[in-house]
């Protein structure tokens, strides 16, 4: 560094990038520095501004299997038999027959007991002398079952048949050659359908797994919605656990649902109705979801995104349909039976337990309302021909119903007013990551006046994301700075999309990457851990200056825990160079505290490196502690990161807050 003599401060944070370093296996040199820069921050009460409670949040979208085999734990795919259509006989896939045509026949029918849903599956088996494993039917799932030593699965099915046969159930290998489970079930003769429960308890693990139902003598036996769930679904509400961790770690604020373009269609016969998919399980229909190409049983329905947001502690935003697809559209003069079903499902969601609609929530186990205060107004349709008209429908018949719901336009009003009323709109920005980190000051201009902003789609995407590239992330991290600092007239932001399933990569990158037994973060979705904290907590102004600032994105906030508060000074350099950062807080009415005070720095080799299964935390956050933390300090961000400094503050500032 060309001094003897290094500061303690200096050597305290060089030592924290080397052994960065050595997680990585990258070279010191590597943190030469050959660019300087100095970040003020003014920390006075009296320039500080609360950040709105609801700044960033998350939005799940219907894509990639998001849902169906994946937050969703149901394992089998195609429950019902809707998937091949209401005409029959119809496709079952994707099951598949076990036996040949000698001993076994399989169609469908239109005799369920369920109204909704009339498709069953009629299995004939033909064979007195069957072979030892029977034959019958088998589910494969998403791209196999992930079944686990010990654990207990809850398998649920409606079965009629004329006469008493004997069946069994099973878990197997993917193959059919290990059973994992089994248990024998009798199904009674006569001319009602009855519902069968059966817990099957694994005697070992396999990630491919598959549900077989099978018999071995001669009969007919008629089968419908067929489920499959494990017993340890988060809080017993049918999600995966480890996934709905993942979610837990980012603090979302709000939950925008269920789409995105799924709510659209690309056709409105294919739109997601939201009463079609409430109510018993059984009696969903489902849908198929013609923009991203998957049939969906809706068991992952209206009522369940609504307790997704109460687990997650979340505000739910719902997106409804404004009578508007891909490519057709409902006339405005014909709009009013979508509006009075809007209606119904916010009397649904916030009625109470005695009222029409309300009253289908409480049977359904949640006798409280749900605070749904947000709506969206259809999904990127501003320039629809009838989305005006439309729009005006839906807000005056809620506004009226509904005068405390916050309503979102589809229309971009960031850089000119919009021409209806509106509380907030929606700001969607998928670009290259240079694009995007040039937009860190896209809301500096915007007017101060007026409906808020809501960033609800923002992503780096193209040949520099790739599959969720550290480039990436970092575009992302500068930008939601920019959002920090423009807090007042931004007021919530999310990524997208959020999942993907690794066997359905329909839109690349997404935040988290699964399969049926394994999850990972990309780099993005490790960036916005950085800003779990700053929703509600206070942003303080900033300088900054350097010959490399153009590459360069910072903001200063002051956070609180149960116990402590913390300025949060974060940090991209977005350039291939090592910089010496002098940080400099004033207007602090105590002092900084080395003891609990971090810095966390999100970096890699290459710039493009990903995470992956086999390697997923090849690009994640390292964190370490600061002891000589003091209101200025020397650092060096390394090349292509982002660093952010939690400055501990002293009990003094804690009474002076108070």
């Amino acid at each position: 560094m060309g001094s003897k003599e290094m500061p303690r401060r200096t050597r305290t944070i060089l030592c924290f990038l080397l052994l960065f370093c050595v997680s990585c296996k990258c070279l010191a040199s590597e943190f030469e520095i050959t660019q300087v820069a100095s970040l003020g921050v003014d920390s006075s009460p009296h320039l500080a501004r609360k950040i709105p409670d609801t700044l960033f949040g998350i939005f799940f979208e219907e894509i990639n299997h998001a849902g169906a085999g994946g937050i969703w734990a149901e394992l089998v795919s195609n429950r019902g038999f809707e998937a091949g259509g209401p005409h029959t006989p119809s496709n079952i896939n994707p099951w598949s027959i076990i036996g040949d045509d000698s001993s076994i026949f399989v169609g469908t029918d239109r005799t369920s007991c369920f109204s909704r849903n009339k498709v069953a599956l009629r299995m004939e088996v033909l064979c007195d002398n069957c072979p030892v494993g029977g034959v019958g039917i088998y589910n494969p799932g998403f791209w196999g079952m992930n079944i686990e030593d010990g654990k207990t699965y809850n398998l649920v099915m409606h079965v009629k048949s004329p006469e008493t046969i004997e069946m069994t159930v099973s878990l197997t290998s993917s193959d059919g050659l290990q059973v994992l489970a089994s248990a024998a079930i009798r199904v009674p003769g006569g001319s009602n359908w009855i519902k069968l429960d059966q817990k099957l308890v694994a005697k070992g693990t396999d990630r491919t797994s598959r549900l077989q139902i099978t018999a071995r003598t001669k009969g007919v036996v008629w089968l419908d919605q067929v489920s499959l769930m494990p017993s340890d679904t988060y809080k017993g509400h049918g999600f995966r656990t480890e996934l709905i961790s993942m979610l837990l770690d980012l603090k979302p604020r709000f939950l925008r649902f269920p789409g995105g373009c799924f709510v659209e269609g690309s056709w409105l016969r294919n739109a997601f109705r939201w009463r079609d998919s409430i109510g018993p399980w059984e009696e969903r229909p489902g849908h198929y979801g013609d923009v991203w190409n998957y049939w969906t049983d809706d068991g992952l329905g209206y009522y369940e995104f609504l307790q997704l947001a109460e687990d997650l502690g979340a505000a739910p935003v719902w997106v409804f349909n404004n009578g508007i697809s891909h490519h057709d559209e409902v006339d405005t003069t014909a709009i009013a039976p979508f509006v009075k079903d809007i209606l119904d499902s916010l009397e649904f969601a916030r009625g109470s337990a005695e009222s029409t609609w309300g009253s289908v929530r409480a049977a359904m186990g949640h006798p409280e309302p749900f605070p749904v205060k947000y709506v969206a107004i259809g999904n990127e349709d501003c320039g629809k021909e009838n989305y005006r008209g439309n729009y005006l429908k839906f807000y005056n018949a809620i506004r009226e119903a509904y005068p405390d719901i916050q309503m979102i336009s589809n229309c971009d009003g960031s850089s000119t007013p919009l021409d209806h009323p509106a509380d907030l709109y929606d700001f969607h920005v998928y670009t290259g990551s240079s694009a995007l980190f040039s937009m860190k000051n896209t809301f500096d201009n915007t007017s101060r006046s007026g409906p808020k902003a809501f960033v609800s789609e923002y992503a780096v995407t193209g040949n520099d994301a790739g599959r969720g590239s550290l480039l990436a992330s970092l575009a992302e991290a500068a930008f939601l700075t920019g959002l920090e600092k423009n807090s007042d007239v931004v007021q919530m932001a999310s990524y997208a999309p959020l999942f993907i399933n690794d066997n359905d990569r329909t839109w690349n990158p997404d935040a988290i990457v699964f399969n049926s037994w394994q999850q990972y973060g990309t780099p993005s979705y490790w960036m916005q851990t950085l800003f779990r904290e700053s929703s509600g907590a206070t942003v303080h102004p900033i300088s900054l200056s350097s010959s490399c600032s153009g590459l360069l994105a910072a903001s200063a906030i002051t956070w609180h825990d149960d116990e402590n508060s913390f300025l949060r000074v974060k940090i991209v350099n977005f350039g291939p160079d090592a910089v010496g950062l002098t940080i400099s807080a004033t207007g602090l009415q105590g002092s900084i505290n080395a003891l609990g005070s971090t810095a966390t720095v999100l970096t890699s080799g290459g710039v493009m490196d990903e995470n992956s299964f086999a390697n997923p935390n090849k690009v994640v956050p390292v964190t370490v502690e600061l002891r000589d933390a003091a209101e200025e300090m020397q650092v060096t961000l390394p090349p292509h990161s982002l660093t952010a400094f939690d400055l501990a503050l002293a009990q003094s500032r804690l009474v002076a807050d108070v």
